[in-house]
């Protein structure tokens, strides 16, 4: 290796460029090939670089030092050679020193523009084609860094020369060369996509954020640049169209961004930050809604075509994706958005674009809001069977919850508008959606093991729980559409109405409660959550109302639908899967179930909704199965005895069935000393409600429309390994929900917007209550997370319920199942891994 590094170097000491060529060529392969090449860099930094030499030798040079590291003098001289080649007489020469900026450490970076400013900003007036590429091109990808951003907030005058820099590269958007062309918009694109997606600076590894005065550069350029592509939009937007076509995909984001800032108003917004406003130094004479209007206009006619006649499936979606964000800007017309997602579906079956199949998805279902109602009616059984298909989970999830928001707002709205006399549109009812085989036998399969089926029940939930929020007043287009508008603020949104969709909703996934889901609740809880609150807000113990009572015929109607889903969900306690799933259900039948009239005509038939219900809390008391002991047998049993304790207060006869099975349960083995607590209190309650018929609150309240189960419950005792990938899953449907229904705002926005006050900035601590219990005590615990210092607060009591005095109760406290954070406080993560202690108490 040593003889061959030596012939490399020799070469590169010849004054001959083709031997020098070949060398550089030849360290380029070694570099490769993963070798130390950092002498043969050395000595092409000096017979090179620092030294008259051909375009393509310089350009090799300047290959291989990228490749490798260089110590700072060997910097040093890199930059001088730079220097000087930057007024070179060649123009490649100089080209080709123009490219190794982007490769210049930051500390060299700013000395060499500094003292070269005047040699770099004639590259721009340059004849050569490709010196004004290069230049473009490179100073398009140094510019936009945080490390420049961060420079320039140390030195006023390099802020000066780079907001220059920046008006240079965007004339060039309209060179007369066409790759000049292109790069200047690649490049103003580039700026926009860091001002709007990149918050957070990443450099050496670690997260800086920027600070008020770099954000108030980059906004400054980004405004300046806003307002250049909007006053000159028409003659870009010519310029584009005169591109090769393999080109023209690079001008379509910053022409639409430019657009949409103005349309929007948010350019103002960046105004602000920028700090410039005041003075009016970057701020623009205001167009007229009507000219706003017409420019988005001008910019769907300028796309349109290139969604019907391309051939390239990535120009395709690029067009329909910012054609989308038009749609959506005031002035914006559904059948813009109904051309661009038919464009963007069709790439869903082209074998080259098959990769993107994901991003297809996301920009369809983001985006449906926008369309008219036939339109997304016909789309969202096409795309329930697309989103199955997809394998990353978070796609899934993100696609259901989209979808599910949407048919919900559709019914809504269908509905009121029948309300109001108009002609009822067919398809939009919730059941529609499962009208294809598919999905009806995924339903109603007892032991599917896919995961799909519990995210489409777990989505629709908390759609229909989102729905049953007020939304909040926006004053202008976000991702609450033209239909949640209409239903919020146009179509007398009353506090019923979203009861309608969300009892098709529990009608339609009744099946889910006879699922096999290894042990995996989250989509059953859900649903027994969104039952237990419609019952509560229709008071179903009371039974149906009457006209008599002030309820009107849609209400009449619900109720009976709601009583009836209630006795159909008792035939269905006899398939349920596992006693976990059981007492669940138990609980949230008994707990609202209208128990008058339901007096048999023999004891002991078999078909009488009580007597379903009491042998179905023998079966989970007295169940011994190996499920019952996976399933959390202990939370299970607390369960029943806490729905027979209030169904025995509550009814005569199912206090005389109940205090039957309790004694026997009481006697048996199976109990434990808690649970024989428990059944001698519940029986003194009904015992005494039997004897006080005009004193029931002791042994029951009325009901709340709470759900007490779900895996927020942890126990103390018994982990469940299914419990982990309940907590992901839930994880998924509440960030998808809560992206789509209430979009955070930034501080900033906030600031700027409501002042220092806001309520918003402070966010409250939340309390989690996690309580389990062993034998023979009780542990009850919540903890309070504070996000604003990142602080875990663990409160924990026990209660000792057995008749002895305990002097000493041992508790461990540990971590178990998937544990994250929003804030992604790994250190916080390290400390609760390793607690080793949920302690002695005396």
């Amino acid at each position: 290796m040593d003889i061959l590094f030596a012939q490399i170097q020799a070469d590169l000491r010849s004054n001959d460029a083709l031997r020098q060529s070949g060398a550089l060529l030849h360290a380029l392969q070694h570099s490769a090939a993963g070798h130390d090449i950092s002498v043969i860099a050395k000595t092409a930094v000096e017979e090179i670089v620092s030294a008259p030499a051909s375009a393509i030798c310089k350009k090799l040079s300047f290959d291989l030092i990228r490749s490798t590291r260089l110590t700072a003098d060997l910097w040093d001289s890199v930059c001088t050679s730079v220097s000087a080649d930057l007024q070179f007489h060649d123009p490649d020469v100089a080209a080709a020193a123009v490219s190794i900026l982007a490769a210049l450490p930051s500390y060299s970076l700013s000395k060499l523009i500094m003292d070269s400013n005047a040699k770099i900003s004639a590259c721009f007036d340059s004849p050569s084609d490709n010196l004004r590429f290069s230049i473009t091109e490179t100073l398009g990808c140094i510019l936009a860094r945080d490390d420049m951003v961060t420079l320039c907030e140390n030195s006023m005058n390099l802020l000066d020369k780079v907001s220059k820099w920046w008006a240079r590269i965007g004339k060039n958007m309209l060179d007369r060369s066409d790759a000049v062309a292109k790069v200047a918009f690649e490049s103003v694109g580039r700026l926009f996509q860091e001002f709007d997606s990149k918050r957070m600076s990443r450099l050496a590894g670690d997260k800086l954020v920027d600070s008020e005065n770099s954000l108030a550069i980059r906004s400054n350029w980004v405004s300046s640049m806003v307002d250049f592509v909007w006053k000159r939009r028409n003659a870009l937007m010519s310029r584009s169209l005169i591109l090769p076509v393999e080109n023209f995909r690079a001008t379509v984001f910053p022409l639409v961004y430019s657009v949409k800032a103005v349309a929007s108003g948010k350019v103002e917004v960046i105004r602000k930050v920028s700090k410039g406003a005041a003075s009016g130094a970057n701020g623009s004479v205001v167009d007229s809604n009507a000219d706003k209007i017409v420019g988005v206009s001008d910019m769907v006619t300028h796309l349109a075509p290139f969604l019907a006649s391309s051939l390239d499936p990535a120009l395709i979606f690029e067009v329909g994706i910012n054609m989308l964000y038009l749609a959506d800007m005031p002035g914006g017309k559904p059948e813009w958005a109904s051309q661009s997602i038919v464009a963007i579906l069709t790439l869903w079956d082209r074998q080259e674009f098959s990769s993107a199949r994901e991003s297809i998805v996301r920009a369809v279902v983001t985006n449906l809001h926008l369309l008219e109602l036939h339109m997304q009616v016909s789309l969202f059984k096409r795309l329930l069977l697309m989103v199955r298909n997809l394998r990353a989970e978070s796609d899934r999830m993100h696609a259901l919850a989209c979808i599910c928001r949407t048919a919900l707002c559709v019914d809504l709205f269908a509905k009121e508008s029948v309300r109001r006399g108009q002609k009822p549109l067919a398809g939009t009812e919730i059941a529609s959606l499962f009208e294809d085989a598919r999905i009806r036998d995924d339903l109603n399969s007892v032991r599917n093991k896919s995961l799909f089926r519990e995210e489409l029940v777990a989505s629709l939930v908390e759609s229909c729980f989102q729905l049953s929020l007020p939304l909040p007043e926006q004053t202008h287009s976000g991702m609450e559409s033209r239909v949640i508008g209409a239903l919020a603020y146009g179509t007398g949104y009353g506090a019923l109405n979203w009861t309608e969709p969300a009892l098709e909703v529990v009608e339609v996934c009744r099946p889910c409660v006879k699922w096999d889901c290894d042990g995996r609740t989250y989509a059953i809880d859900c649903y027994l959550k969104l039952l237990v609150r419609l019952c509560h807000i229709y008071d179903t113990r009371g039974g149906v109302k009457t006209v008599k009572d002030g309820a009107s015929q849609d209400q009449i109607l619900n109720e009976t639908r709601l009583q009836n889903l209630q006795r159909e969900l008792v035939k269905n306690l006899r398939a349920v899967n596992t006693p976990r799933v059981c007492a669940r259900l138990i609980w949230a039948i008994a707990e609202h179930i209208n128990l008058d009239g339901l007096d048999p005509l023999l004891a002991d038939d078999p078909e009488d909704t009580l007597n379903i219900l009491v042998s179905n809390i023998h079966k989970v008391l007295c169940s011994v199965d190996s499920s019952a002991n996976t399933s959390n047998r202990l939370q299970d049993v607390q369960a029943v005895l806490l729905s027979a304790q209030r169904l025995g207060s509550r009814n005569p006869r199912a206090g005389q069935l109940l205090t039957k099975e309790l004694e026997e349960f009481r006697n048996n083995g199976l109990a434990d000393s808690v649970n024989k607590h428990q059944c001698r209190l519940i029986l003194q309650r009904i015992k005494y409600v039997q004897n006080h018929p005009d004193d029931r609150w002791a042994g029951v309240s009325e009901a709340t429309g709470d759900y007490p189960f779900s895996h927020h419950k942890l126990t103390v005792q018994f982990y469940e390994a299914a419990a982990a990938q309940d907590r992901k899953l839930e994880g998924l449907v509440h960030k998808a929900i809560l992206e789509l229904w209430r979009p955070d705002p930034s501080e900033l926005t906030i600031l700027l917007t409501k002042g220092i006050d806001s309520k918003l900035l402070k966010v409250m601590p939340a309390a989690y209550t996690l309580t389990g219990s062993s034998d023979p005590s009780y542990v009850e615990a919540y903890h309070l997370v504070d996000s604003s210092d990142g602080r875990i607060t663990l409160h924990l009591k026990v209660l000792n319920l057995t008749e002895l005095e305990l002097n000493r109760a041992d508790i461990r406290v540990g971590l178990s199942g998937a544990l994250y954070f929003m804030d992604g406080a790994h250190q916080a993560v390290r400390q609760l891994r390793s607690l080793v202690s949920q302690y002695s108490a005396v």
